[in-house]
This record gives C-alpha cells, sequence and structure tokens, in this order.
C-alpha cells in the first residue's frame, strides 16, 4: 500500500494558510482571563474564528519542539521552529494580551510558512481548527480585520510520507463510487486522509437528497469528509477501516456544580468555567464568581463534609481545604470534584443538618 506525498497546491482545502489576530476578548472564569480572537484563512478560502489562550499556543509550541525541534536526534525530520514569546507572570492581563498580538501574529504567520508535513501535523490542524465551541462564540466588535493575507507559493515542497502517516487517515475496504461532486470516490486499499467529522443531522439529510432512492435503512449515516490523490469529499464510515482516529477535541469548558438554597428550595446549577479541574480558585474570586451569577450580593459558600453538613467557606485556607477532601472522589470529564452550596449569607438553619 503505497502513500504518495502531493504537493503544497495538492493539500486539503481545509488546512490552515494564514491567521492573525482580530481581537482580545476578555473570559471569566474563577478569575478574567483574556481570549485572542483569531481570523484563520484556508487554503480553500474559508474563513472563520477561533478563539485560543496563550496557554494553547504554549501548549501547542512545547509538542512541535519535542516531536520537530532540532534537539530531537530520533526523528531526521526536524526544522527550526519560530520563536514563541515568552510567559509573562507580572503585570495586567489586558496590557500583556495587547503586548503579544505582534509577536504571535508573526509566530504564527512563520508557523504556517513551514514545510507541509508540519502543517498535516493533527496538533497544528486542531489548532486552527474551528471547534464547535469556537462556532458558537459571539465575537464584539474586532478591532483590526485585517493584514493582508499571504499568497499561496505554487512551487512545490515535498515532505516524506512517513510524516503524513501520523496525520488522522483511514484504509477503504471496499470501492466506493459517489453521485455527486461533494462525494470522494475511492478504491478499496486506499489510504483516505480524514479532514473532518461531519454533523450527523446534516449529512443524513445531504445524504438522502443525494441518493433519494436509497433506503435509509442499513445505509450507514455515519460519515465523515476526508481526501485522496488530491481529490476532497464526504463518504461513509462504514466503508473504511480507522487506521488513526482524530485526537479528543480540546474543549477548555469545564463545570462546575452549584447547590443554590433559598426559601427553604434547592436548585442545581452547572456554571462553564474555563480553568483547569485541578486549578484551586482564590476565595474572593470564587465568591465574585458566585455573586455575578446568582446576582445576589448576600450569599455565603459552603462546601459538604463526609458527614453530610454544611461548612461556611470564610478564606483561601477553607477552599483549598475542600478541594483536597474532594480529591478522592471519581472524577468525571469536565466535572469539578468538589462542589459548591450557595446560602444566604444570614439562613444559619442550613448548617448542622443533611441538606
Amino acid at each position: 500500500m503505497q502513500v504518495t506525498w502531493s504537493d503544497f497546491e495538492q493539500l486539503p482545502d481545509d488546512v490552515a494558510i494564514s491567521a492573525n489576530i482580530a481581537d482580545t476578548q476578555e473570559k471569566r472564569g474563577f478569575t478574567s482571563h483574556f481570549v485572542f480572537v483569531i481570523e484563520v484563512k484556508t487554503k480553500g478560502g474559508a474563513k472563520y474564528l477561533i478563539y485560543r489562550r496563550y496557554r494553547q499556543f504554549y501548549a501547542l509550541h512545547c509538542k512541535l519542539e519535542e516531536r520537530f525541534g532540532p534537539e530531537n536526534k530520533m526523528n531526521p525530520f526536524t526544522c527550526t521552529l519560530p520563536t514563541l514569546p515568552a510567559k509573562v507572570y507580572m503585570g495586567v492581563k489586558q496590557e500583556i494580551a495587547e503586548l503579544r498580538i505582534p509577536l504571535l501574529n508573526a509566530y504564527m504567520k512563520d508557523l504556517l510558512s513551514l514545510p507541509v508535513w508540519l502543517l498535516m501535523d493533527e496538533d497544528v490542524r486542531i489548532f486552527f481548527y474551528q471547534s464547535p465551541y469556537d462556532s458558537e462564540q459571539v465575537p464584539q466588535g474586532l478591532r483590526r480585520l485585517r493584514p493582508h493575507t499571504r499568497k499561496i507559493k505554487s512551487e512545490s515542497r515535498e515532505g516524506p510520507a512517513s510524516d503524513r502517516l501520523a496525520a488522522p487517515r483511514a484504509e477503504a475496504l471496499f470501492d466506493f463510487t459517489g453521485n455527486s461532486r461533494l462525494e470522494l470516490n475511492f478504491k478499496a486499499g486506499d489510504v483516505i486522509f480524514l479532514l473532518s467529522r461531519i454533523n450527523k443531522d446534516w449529512l443524513e439529510r445531504a445524504w438522502r437528497t443525494l441518493h433519494p432512492l436509497r433506503p435509509s435503512k442499513g445505509w450507514p449515516f455515519c460519515p465523515a469528509q476526508g481526501t485522496v490523490r488530491g481529490a476532497t469529499g464526504i463518504f461513509p464510515l462504514s466503508f473504511v477501516k480507522i487506521l488513526k482516529d482524530f485526537p479528543e477535541e480540546d474543549d477548555p469548558t469545564n463545570w462546575l456544580r452549584c447547590y443554590y438554597y433559598e426559601d427553604n428550595i434547592s436548585t442545581i446549577k452547572d456554571i462553564a468555567v474555563e480553568e483547569d479541574l485541578s486549578s484551586t480558585p482564590l476565595f474572593k474570586d470564587l465568591l465574585e464568581l458566585m455573586r455575578r451569577e446568582f446576582q445576589r450580593e448576600d450569599i455565603a459558600l459552603n462546601y459538604q463534609d463526609a458527614e453530610g453538613d454544611l461548612v461556611r467557606l470564610l478564606s483561601d485556607e477553607d477552599v483549598g481545604l475542600m478541594v483536597r477532601q474532594a480529591q478522592h472522589l471519581p472524577a468525571q470529564k469536565h466535572l469539578f470534584p468538589w462542589k459548591l452550596h450557595v446560602t444566604q449569607k444570614d439562613d444559619y438553619k442550613v448548617y448542622n443538618t443533611v441538606p
């Protein structure tokens, strides 16, 4: 089974070729932080916005340095990576974000000018891919639209087939001939490079439109988009065997479960927090977040001890104790192990009782 390397002109249309920061935007977790609103342009001419924190730039750069940096003596295909602006530990967050804009723009420009085998790296593609989280964001008034996009060069930039095999891909089990230009044609044994999963509801409607005479029963409405021999299109997953699947999307949103007590009524609310599940907030930041969420100033924060009693939080030490006591609890994806119980500040009857 032979895999040929296509030149830059034959790369998939959804590969990013330019990215520029349009603005910064404040987000609130336990504390406020700033994200960069980045406009991405793909080889196929699509434009969309993604939202990235500096720590996501840093995580990507560390992965690329480990795999492709000159210090990696095990990989014969290395290159000099652009310089990422250093971490800043002191200063006003908004000012730090603003100062990073030209530096990060230069970093992304240099990164997207590297050889095609690095552009096909799965971490690079995921970083510039518009995730469902990105598409749900509502941009504020963008201030900087737009530096000129670099033109696609027509020269051939060859890269090793072995590096392209690191990309998400599948092997065709059967021949497939599409009945529309939207569908990908391939032969059994072909290697198909996976570009994206497609919304199941949309594709099921699209598939029935493209094939109105084919019965829905037994047909696989589990499709993907891929590329083979320079062509791009959709295809049913049941015709292929996945050799390397997509990595899980790095959704920065986690959820904090809160129990809110008022007038003998307890309600549950899950609050979106863009902080790591292992992080421990400051008491003042946690109190500010709860006041903002519940629109009340006269509230108290509590946690539930092992006996089921509520214990009031009054300091950073109390918050740290709450977090430590929850470390042994079963982990749930995107959900903090500790829970908050929010009561009215002057309501003391909630203590020494089982909620």
